[in-house]
């Protein structure tokens, strides 16, 4: 890769992508079962699988940006970049970008409120 050109190419198809997500967050969901959380308190916690497969690619860019981690503009390029490699991803970027969820605790906007 060049200098100019520090984004990871594309992967995998949506399709996988999703898959892997959705794998993840079923184990998630079964260690917090396993370990006697009641759901009704941590499901509407957990992100979608889009939006899972949106932070992993976001993490991507990250790794192949040498594991510099980004400022508010270049998220906002990266997480845009990722709905033009990815239109289906398209909603769930949005809401990622947005002030949509910001009770979830995993939410990048409620971390930086927080502090």
């Amino acid at each position: 890769m060049t200098s100019q050109d520090r984004s990871p190419r594309r992967r995998a198809s949506l399709e996988l992508l999703r898959a892997e997500a959705s794998d993840e967050l079923s184990v998630i969901v079964t260690e917090r079962l396993r370990g006697g959380e009641d759901p009704w308190d941590f499901m509407e916690d957990l992100p979608t699988v889009d939006e899972l497969v949106v932070f992993t690619l976001r993490a991507e860019h990250i790794e192949a940006n040498g594991g510099v981690r980004l400022n508010a503009a270049r998220h906002y390029r990266v997480l845009r970049q990722i709905a033009l490699d990815y239109p289906p991803l398209t909603r769930a970027v949005w809401r990622l970008l947005g002030t949509d969820t910001p009770y979830r605790r995993w939410d990048a906007a409620v971390q930086a409120d927080a502090s």
